[in-house]
């Protein structure tokens, strides 16, 4: 929120004609995209917000625990009031500029209304993964499901887009590797108990369940 007029500042510098702002993107629900937003419509009235439906769902109802502005275990209460988006955008959508577009992806994974923007060779890729092969926080109370992001960056991987512009971090080479590492990574934790309801299952209590069945004593 504070860094808003600092970006309107530098678009200015860029000599960008802030009337020709289309639109405000959130890319997901999570606070730290969107808190900025009722700031920049004062700034920016005639762009629209756009989001995808579960990201509407989430900002309208100011669902805090969703959006990530309210985790009590860690203290933490963000500043987050409800917000109006002006239009869903969805998988197959496109957002269009002046002799270009954006190319609505949605790859959900991290979040549920996680949103990609495909511009040629480049891809705006949200949360899905950094430049170190980290990816956005898994979390279920924020809607984090495994498999769909698997899938997600199984789709990056296999695009054909050159350069990843993340959410978070530089810009960086789509290294099939290092998205084949995520992906092998994340594939694990879907079957570990570390990872609660967003695990798919639990190998150990069916092993387990075996053995109780065939009379299988721990100590042997």
């Amino acid at each position: 929120e504070d860094t808003v007029d600092e970006l309107i500042d530098l678009i200015r510098q860029m000599d960008f004609p802030l009337a020709n702002c289309r639109y405000l993107v959130a890319t997901h629900a999570d606070a730290d995209h969107v808190q900025g937003f009722v700031r920049a419509k004062e700034l920016l009235p005639s762009a629209q917000l756009v989001a995808h439906p579960h990201a509407r769902r989430i900002l309208e109802s100011n669902d805090r625990i969703a959006a990530f502005a309210e985790i009590p275990a860690q203290q933490i209460s963000i500043n987050l009031p409800a917000l109006k988006i002006d239009r869903d955008i969805d998988e197959g959508d496109r957002l269009e500029l002046d002799g270009a577009g954006l190319d609505v992806w949605h790859t959900p994974g991290h979040a549920v209304g996680q949103l990609s923007f495909r511009f040629g060779r480049l891809l705006f890729s949200g949360d899905n993964i950094f430049r170190d092969g980290c990816v956005g926080s898994i979390d279920a109370h924020h809607g984090s499901d495994l498999p769909a992001f698997i899938r997600s960056l199984q789709r990056i991987q296999g695009s054909g887009v050159e350069w990843l512009l993340p959410s978070h971090g530089p810009a960086f080479r789509n290294d099939r590797k290092l998205l084949q590492s995520a992906i092998d990574r994340l594939d694990r934790y879907q079957h570990m108990a570390d990872f609660g309801t967003c695990a798919v299952d639990w190998p150990l209590l069916d092993d387990w369940e075996d053995e109780l069945a065939r009379g299988v004593h721990p100590t042997s």
